[in-house]
């Protein structure tokens, strides 16, 4: 019982299932009333650049395809949404309607060492698995696959514009769909009804047709019985044994193709407010039992790791808090034997970083912003103001608390700035500014080149372009010198104990207290609770998939803030035993590290789809963008780890006497 309650609790306001925007209302269409169909861009998980629909030699509407006007997260996330020459009436069956005659290009070639230079471009698409997304009422299109044996839906990633033929090793482009739209009645009683789920069976049919002189349509020659007139009024839909009982032959993707479609309307007991459900959870290929052990793992985790805290911490603390309150004895003094341990380097433990301290308080506030931002993000999307149904709204939502954030980011870097002493306040203001949006711009910029060679629909056009540097410029930046300036008027941070003029000289360390094996042991716990959230994190990303249970998403960025701050903390406490004193960097280092192990499951993430038939593109594409995430967790979790250092710090050397 009490598993069961906790589990609602986390889940309850991920499950954006059946929760929109407020004030998006259901649209309602009477019988016969048309129903328009959408198509996006094409997908590929070998390439991973999308590329817009019309760009192969797909059958275009009456007038030319017409866009839809798209937000900002819809362009930064290559979305091109134009109209189709697909016709749906609300209620209205239809059998083997036909599109258009489409030319896709000279043969394919049988030599296998000619094949490539001979393809055309729908042939190159079905060899890089490009798929298609169509959209009908704001529902992406599921795919259905069948074959003798089973029947299979995926609801997510569209379907293929075509396969290689097992057997003659050749392209086969899929030019009949079945449409299958679901409906359900609107409740009110009234002849209305709404579309509550969309899917596409695709199949190759080679046509045999005579083309009609003066006539759009062409005359078919031995049809299947869904395209024979004769049978309409009795015939089923397009079915797979409709053709392959009659031995008819696959379409190879080249000459002159038919294009063809049937639509049928499926009634449904799903309600509009309930029908983005089976989307989000994939038709249950990943049961919420994942979700709930990924939380469980990562609590156990946590509990472990603070239980070693609380068994060593505490009880070393008390000891030594109590030790170094007491009086020295004569004995004691005259055998200099009354400062040791951590408070030995009480003097210079607050002493500025000797090595960067602007990039270090830079650094600092760029991750109190990715803090501030992140956590906003997530809890919108966990209320279900960022759902599928807002396309790019969550692109828009992270980018504009990320801007909005600027003022934090200010603030915190120059608080911090202030208390290192420094002077140039106007080049850390700057730095805050320029440095992390600077790298993030210079790094989208050039895979939007990229993406411009590839011809894909992921790059941007030069007005999107303009609306960043304002948003940057514009909003960013000043919000940041407004933060400074609040910074810079507040007192530096003050310290329990006075700081000498003379450094004190560090001893030599053992191999596991230097930075780089702090690292290595401080990445590694706070990644093994999330990597199974992030491993789905990445399939969203990159293959396509809905990532919906933001409740167990700020679960697990609380662990994983939470276990960053405490294993920075441990190995702090036990380096300032040793009396190294230099812990600024190295807590932000130790806490950070996580995000080299966020890169190099990435690594390996990319490993497990990449054919070796990818190119160099696609190599920059995938790390060029993984190393900004995994940089922007760097800064994020090294601000958690050094702010609770710094908190850790000022309450043990406050609670001891010093002369």
């Amino acid at each position: 019982m009490m598993r069961q309650l906790l589990l609602t609790i986390i889940i309850s306001p991920a499950a954006v299932w059946g929760h929109y925007l407020p004030g998006v209302t259901p649209k309602s269409f009477a019988e016969g009333d048309l129903v328009k169909l959408k198509v996006n861009k094409m997908t590929s998980q070998k390439t991973l650049y999308p590329v817009e629909y019309y760009k192969l030699p797909f059958c275009q509407p009456a007038g030319g395809p017409k866009a839809d006007s798209e937000n900002l997260g819809e362009f930064l996330s290559g979305d091109r949404i134009e109209s189709s020459p697909y016709i749906l009436r609300m209620k209205k069956d239809m059998y083997c309607e036909q599109v258009c005659v489409s030319n896709l290009g000279r043969a394919e070639s049988t030599d296998g060492k000619s094949r490539k230079k001979d393809a055309n471009r729908m042939v190159g698409a079905i060899r890089r698995n490009y798929h298609n997304n169509w959209i009908v009422d704001n529902l992406s299109a599921a795919s259905i696959s069948e074959n003798d044996k089973t029947i299979m839906t995926k609801f997510y990633q569209g379907f293929p514009v075509g396969y290689i033929d097992k057997a003659s090793r050749l392209a086969m482009v899929n030019n009949h769909v079945n449409i299958i739209v679901h409906y359900h009645p609107v409740e009110t009683g009234e002849d209305l009804y709404r579309v509550v789920m969309f899917l596409v069976e695709p199949f190759s049919i080679s046509h045999q047709f005579k083309e009609i002189e003066g006539s759009t349509e062409v005359e078919l020659i031995n049809p299947i019985e869904s395209c024979d007139p004769s049978k309409r009024s009795t015939t089923n839909h397009t079915a797979w044994e409709m053709f392959h009982k009659n031995s008819m032959q696959q379409q190879v993707a080249s000459g002159r193709v038919l294009f063809t479609y049937d639509v049928s309307w499926v009634k449904s007991d799903v309600k509009w407010g309930s029908r983005w459900d089976i989307y989000l959870n994939m038709g249950g290929a990943i049961p919420d039992r994942v979700h709930w052990l990924n939380i469980l793992n990562s609590v156990l985790v946590v509990l472990v790791l603070t239980f070693i805290l609380a068994a060593i911490l505490v009880r070393n603390l008390r000891r030594d808090l109590v030790r170094y309150s007491r009086v020295a004895t004569d004995e004691e003094k005259a055998d200099d034997l009354e400062d040791f341990g951590w408070k030995l380097v009480h003097a210079d433990v607050f002493r500025p970083p000797s090595t960067a301290p602007m990039l270090l308080s830079v650094m600092c506030g760029t991750g109190a912003q990715l803090v501030g931002c992140s956590l906003t993000t997530i809890i919108f999307s966990a209320l279900g103001f960022l759902n599928p149904s807002y396309r790019g709204g969550l692109i828009m939502g992270l980018l504009s608390c990320f801007v909005l954030m600027g003022g934090v980011a200010g603030y915190v870097s120059a608080s911090l700035y202030k208390t290192f002493k420094g002077k140039s306040w106007q080049k850390n203001t700057t730095m805050t500014a320029l440095f992390f949006p600077g790298i993030v711009f210079s790094v989208f910029f050039f895979l939007d080149m990229c993406a411009i060679s590839q011809k894909s629909s992921d790059s941007v056009p030069f007005t999107t372009l303009v609306v960043l540097l304002l948003m940057w410029f514009g909003v960013s930046t000043p919000l940041v010198f407004c933060g400074a300036y609040l910074g810079y008027k507040r007192d530096a941070i003050e310290f329990p104990v006075k700081t000498s003029s003379i450094p004190r000289q560090v001893p030599d360390q053992p191999f596991y207290f230097e930075t780089w094996f702090c690292a290595i042991v401080g990445g590694g716990l706070p990644f093994g609770s999330c990597f199974v959230e992030y491993y789905f994190i990445l399939s969203s990303l990159w293959m396509d998939q809905y990532y919906y249970v933001f409740g167990v998403l700020l679960v697990v960025w609380i662990i994983l803030l939470f276990m960053s701050a405490e294993v920075a903390t441990l190995i702090n406490y036990f380096t300032l035993c040793a009396e190294d004193y230099h812990w600024w960097w190295r807590s932000f280092i130790t806490s950070g590290s996580v995000a080299f192990y966020f890169f190099l499951y990435s690594w390996y993430y990319f490993g497990t789809f990449e054919d070796g038939s990818v190119n160099f593109s696609t190599y920059m594409l995938y790390f060029g963008y993984m190393s900004l995430i995994c940089f922007g967790v760097f800064c994020m979790t090294g601000y958690v780890g050094l702010a609770t250092c710094l908190w850790f710090n000022r309450k043990i050397y406050g609670s001891i006497k010093v002369d």
